[in-house]
C-alpha cells in the first residue's frame, strides 16, 4: 500500500513522544547512572575503578551509598526528557513530511537526515545543557539544584554549555541511525502500513534500533561524558578530547561503558519507542490532532 501523502499535524508525534519520553526515562536510568560512572573514571596510568561493569556498578552502589542513589541525577533528566522526546520526535515528524518524494516514499539517506536534524536540535535546545548538570550531578554527589548552584558559581553560564558540540555528534548520528533503523523496521513488518504496528512489533523494533545506534556511535558518547565532567579543563576541545584518549589510553576506551549503555539503551528504546507508536495510534483519533 502506498503512504498516506496526508500530513499529520506536528503536534501528534510531538504530544506522543513526551509522555513516551517520561516513561522511558525513569524505567532505565540506573543504567543510564552506571554509564555516565564508568565513563568519567579513566584508564590512563593505571587508574583502579571501584567496579568493571553494570552489576558490579550496581551493587557496589548499592551497596555504598544506598538503592536511591541509583537515581542522583534523574531530576535534570526526568525534566529534560519530556520535552527532549516531544522535538525529537516531533521535529523528526516534520523533516520527514518535507523530505518526501511525490509517491510519499522516504529513502535510508532520507529517514537518516531527518533523524539527524532532529537530533541535532534537541541537543542543542535540551539535552546538552541538561546532561552536564547531570553528569557533574553524579560525579560530584549532588543533588539537582546544588548542582547547578556549584555550576553557575564555579564556571558561570557557559559551564553549562560544556561538550555542546560533542553532544550534537553524539545525539545528532544517534537519532540519525535509529530512525534510519526503526522506520526501514516498521516498512517491513507493517508492509509499508498494510498492517497495525503492534506494541511487541514496536518494542522489538526499538531494542534493535537501539543497539545499533549505540555501537554505532559509543565514541562520541565518551567524548561527550568526559567533556561534561569535572575534569573537562584537561581538554582544549571535542577534538583535542578524541586526540588525548586515543594516544593516552587507545582506542578500547572509546567503547568504555558501551555494554551498560546497551543494558540502558536497548530496553529503553524498545520502551519509548513502543510507547510512542502506540500512544500516536491512540490520540490521533482526538479532535486536536485532526
Amino acid at each position: 500500500m502506498a503512504p498516506d501523502n496526508k500530513k499529520k499535524n506536528p503536534l501528534l508525534p510531538m504530544a506522543a513522544g513526551c509522555v513516551a519520553g517520561g516513561i522511558e526515562a525513569t524505567a532505565v536510568w540506573p543504567m543510564e547512572f552506571i554509564k555516565t560512572q564508568l565513563q568519567l573514571q579513566s584508564n590512563a596510568k593505571g587508574a583502579q575503578l571501584p567496579y568493571t561493569g553494570m552489576v558490579s556498578g550496581l551493587t557496589y552502589t548499592v551497596r555504598t551509598t544506598g538503592f536511591f542513589s541509583l537515581y542522583r541525577g534523574l531530576a535534570p533528566t526526568l525534566i529534560g526528557s519530556i520535552p527532549k522526546a516531544g522535538i525529537r520526535f516531533g521535529l523528526n515528524g516534520v523533516i520527514k513530511e518535507n523530505l518526501r518524494d511525490k509517491d510519499g516514499k522516504l529513502t535510508l539517506g532520507k529517514n537518516f537526515l531527518a533523524g539527524l536534524g532532529a537530533g541535532v536540535s534537541e541537543a542543542l535546545i535540551i539535552v546538552a545543557p541538561v546532561e552536564t548538570v547531570k553528569t557533574k550531578c553524579i560525579e560530584t554527589n549532588m543533588p539537582f539544584v546544588k548542582g547547578i548552584t556549584h555550576i553557575m558559581k564555579t564556571e558561570g553560564i557557559g559551564g553549562i554549555y560544556k561538550g555542546a558540540v560533542a553532544t550534537a555528534m553524539k545525539q545528532g548520528s544517534n537519532q540519525g541511525l535509529r530512525f534510519m533503523w526503526f522506520n526501514k523496521y516498521k516498512d517491513i513488518v507493517t508492509k509499508e502500513g498494510d498492517k497495525p504496528m503492534t506494541p511487541l512489533l514496536g518494542l522489538f523494533g526499538g531494542m534493535s534500533a537501539g543497539c545499533f545506534s549505540t555501537l554505532g556511535n559509543n565514541p562520541f558518547d565518551v567524548v561527550k561524558t568526559r567533556l561534561q565532567g569535572t575534569k573537562a579543563s584537561q581538554y582544549a576541545n571535542t577534538l583535542d578530547c578524541f586526540k588525548q584518549i586515543m594516544q593516552k589510553e587507545g582506542i578500547p576506551a572509546f567503547y568504555v561503558g558501551v555494554v551498560p549503555r546497551l543494558g540502558r539503551v536497548v530496553p529503553g528504546q524498545g520502551i519509548i519507542f513502543m510507547s510512542f507508536e502506540t500512544i500516536q495510534q491512540n490520540i490521533e483519533k482526538l479532535s486536536i490532532f485532526k
